[in-house]
């Protein structure tokens, strides 16, 4: 088996003294596992780091053998965009792992790659916490734990929503959720209306809601856990949006 592909680099593990092994998300691939032999040189300091865009052509006798990842080049470098802020550092860590804990290899992603590549493409631009929360918000819906945000579910409108039930992820309307209000999350106005300059506020409400659903419906069940460093993008949060 071989194939050429390109994709962002999510998790690096040292093997030997000179080599890597690397897990990619690839458009066309899916969550890939490779070797890449001779690595861990100078050049490739500056070409094997978390968030980089790579090129490679991949090769294996048979399918249930690890890749041999060769001819790698770099395509676009994101180190420089995270290792000077910590607030990007924390993200970047956060969904590198939960890609990692979440997707099974070679599974289509769909949506969720475009959300992961906007991230990475968007990562300089004030508001991009507001692309990470998009991403949580679209790996649920990869893992089939979606939330249903189209009409309420229990008069069927389509308007007025502004609450989710913890218990089902169905929206609610306004005038069915009131009386329940501070037992429901918040409606997510700017994922529905593919809003990109959200208030800090709705963006906490999205990310306790998302993380909420990660943790309950999926994280739990595999004895897994939310990742550590996401805990402070709520503080991220706060201090750029001061809510």
């Amino acid at each position: 088996m071989q194939f050429s592909s390109e994709g962002y680099i999510i998790k690096l593990r040292n093997h030997g003294e000179k080599s890597l092994i690397a897990t990619i998300v690839c458009p066309d691939r899916g969550k890939i596992v490779g070797y890449i032999n001779g690595a861990r040189t100078k050049k490739g300091l500056g070409i094997y780091q978390l968030g980089n865009k790579i090129s490679f052509n991949a090769y294996a006798r048979v399918e249930e053998n690890m890749l041999s990842l060769k001819g790698v080049e770099l395509v676009k470098s994101h180190a420089a965009d995270f290792m000077c802020d910590v607030a990007k550092t924390e993200a970047l860590s956060s969904l590198c792992t939960l890609i990692d804990q979440c997707v099974a290899e070679n599974d289509n992603l769909g949506q969720l790659y475009k959300v992961t590549e906007d991230f990475f493409n968007q990562i300089a631009d004030k508001n991009w916490l507001v692309y990470y929360s998009f991403f949580e918000f679209y790996l649920l819906d990869f893992l089939g734990i979606g939330l249903d945000i189209n009409s309420c579910a229990v008069t069927g409108k389509t308007y007025d929503l502004q609450y989710i039930s913890p218990k089902t992820g169905r929206a609610v309307c306004a005038e069915v959720g009131a009386p329940y209000k501070d037992k429901l999350f918040s409606y997510p106005h700017y994922i529905a209306e593919k809003n990109y300059l959200p208030n800090g506020k709705e963006i906490a409400n999205l990310l306790k809601m998302t993380g909420s659903f990660l943790n309950k419906n999926f994280l739990q069940i595999h004895n897994l856990r939310l990742p550590e460093k996401r805990a402070g993008l709520l503080e991220v949060n706060k201090l750029y949006h001061k809510i």
